[in-house]
């Protein structure tokens, strides 16, 4: 139940936006290009990070670089 405590867990590294290109979803909303991201949590296709909305997110990798 590690998503009860992202919040409180330390930042993992930082990350840039770089597209809200979406195919399928609406990211635009959540992301801003430009804007660097905290990394709460990693797998290998998803960021988990706080979004614009103040809520735990998770997001494709391929709209971050790493900074």
């Amino acid at each position: 139940m590690i998503h009860l405590t992202w919040h409180d867990r330390p930042t993992v590294k930082q990350v840039k936006c770089f597209h809200t290109d979406a195919k399928k979803y609406i990211v635009n909303m959540a992301l801003t290009i430009g804007k660097m991201y905290e990394v709460k949590n990693e797998t290998e296709e998803f960021y988990f990070i706080i979004d614009n909305t103040g809520k735990v997110g998770g997001f494709y990798k391929e709209y971050f670089q790493e900074a």
